[in-house]
């Protein structure tokens, strides 16, 4: 019974209003659910953005214009929850006790993605360092030795492989588990965990999948409870043993804060660049003249990078919440009013990217996008992610420079984040290429 309820609160009342979006014709409602929008939303967004600049369904504001959505989620006017106090209304908090607290959830405090200043900006400081330009930079030659070991593996499997399960996901995984000082033995039942625990971020799931979702969930704390126990016991040189001890002017985290951290570190660490380099691997498959502007210029792989991550962002949406009244880009937004910022749209607005729905690794302004959001809510690793799908993509073409698709790659059905679940490619180049 605690499950229904903690699921109508979070899941049910959402999809309630979607069917009745549905049942108007609502495109922005329609992409959040019909699968072929899901597949190729970008025609839906460009018949969204003729309808104007800032759109109604009577629930929510959809933003698809790219100063529009960083206006948004760079104004200190929003916040990532409904109020600057980031409690919900009291009849609410009523039912949640009813209903239990469940597991963690990174779309719910103290989680860094659902906490706005002041303590988003505490939990930030405690873990940004090992995230900076500095520290990435010193990753990079252990990420490419990581992508050669994957490859020299994959090598032996073919000649067709999943690209994606034998080596986009394992490469981020890797890393960022060896940052953690977590076991890399235990990186394909992380992915998993984290694969299903990052569908919770999906608005409107179904009961079946939402009892998914606590699973993972419960399971991928669980694990990670157990091992800041380990890391307490034995610490290393590691972002987890600094967290562990770590104290700032207001005290030391609580339990709940620490795993909360400990796990988003360690989901946000491979699920986005999971997407990213399963993104660029089809779009330079797709796109072979782009693919040979990049072997003959190498010094192209971070734009190109950089244009994978607007042209197929990985992630698609995200939300803000006006705790006041306020104006942003010349538009009045009431306090209270969710903003739905569509990044994946802002990243092909025409008034910002020449020839936007053209894939072209030479863009000169291709890190104008907001893949990584913006604001205070900057993706922490992005940095990180950059340089993981730059290394491995590079690696892998250069490994297997004819290297093509077989059959029809499985999108993932999420609707915040877009990327592969499978990629069956066949790797034409020889084991010594």
């Amino acid at each position: 019974m605690r499950r229904r309820i903690r699921w109508g609160l979070r899941h049910g009342l959402i999809r309630f209003a979607i069917r009745r979006g549905i049942k108007t014709g609502d495109l922005g409602t329609r992409l959040m659910v019909e699968p072929e929008l899901l597949a190729d939303p970008f025609p839906a967004y460009e018949q969204l953005r003729a309808q104007g600049r800032l759109l109604s369904n009577g629930m929510v504001l959809t933003a698809l214009d790219h100063d529009l959505c960083v206006a948004v989620l760079r104004s200190p006017d929003f916040g990532v929850v409904g109020n600057p106090s980031g409690q919900a209304p009291a009849p609410l908090r009523a039912f949640e006790r009813l209903a239990g607290r469940g597991p963690l959830s990174p779309a719910e405090p103290p989680s860094m993605l659902a906490t706005d200043p002041p303590d988003h900006t505490r939990y930030r400081k405690l873990v940004s360092r090992a995230f900076s330009a500095k520290a990435v930079a010193g990753l990079r030659t252990r990420a490419e030795e990581i992508a050669a070991e994957l490859l020299d593996e994959m090598a032996t499997h073919g000649p067709t492989v999943d690209v994606v399960h034998e080596y986009a996901s394992l490469l981020p995984a890797t890393v960022i588990a060896e940052m953690l000082g977590a076991p890399v033995e235990m990186r394909r039942q992380l992915l998993d965990w984290g694969h299903g625990a990052a569908n919770s971020l999906d608005a409107g799931l179904g009961f079946a999948d939402f009892l998914d979702v606590e699973h993972d969930l419960t399971a991928l704390y669980g694990w990670m409870d157990s091992h800041l126990d380990e890391v307490r016991r034995n610490p290393g040189q590691n972002i987890l043993s600094d967290l562990v001890h770590a104290r700032d002017g207001e005290g030391r985290l609580t339990d709940e804060e620490l795993l909360s951290i400990a796990v988003l570190l360690l989901a946000a660490g491979f699920e986005t660049t999971v997407n990213l380099i399963g993104n660029g691997i089809a779009q330079l498959t797709g796109h072979p003249e782009q693919l040979a502007l990049l072997r003959a210029d190498p010094a192209l792989w971070p734009n190109a990078v950089e244009e994978v991550l607007r042209y197929d962002s990985p992630v698609q949406r995200t939300g803000r919440v006006a705790h006041r009244d306020t104006e942003v880009a010349g538009e009045r937004i009431r306090a209270g009013q969710l903003v739905l910022t569509l990044v994946g749209a802002a990243n092909r607005d025409p008034q910002v990217f020449a020839d936007p729905q053209r894939f072209d690794v030479t863009r000169a302004n291709a890190g104008d996008h907001v893949a990584f959001s913006s604001g205070v809510h900057y993706c922490l690793g992005a940095a990180l992610a950059k340089m993981e799908g730059e290394v491995g993509l590079r690696a892998l073409f250069d490994r297997f420079p004819d290297l093509v698709p077989v059959g029809t790659p499985q999108r993932r059905k999420a609707r915040v984040l877009r990327g592969y679940d499978a990629m069956t490619v066949r790797l034409t180049a020889s084991v010594d290429a």
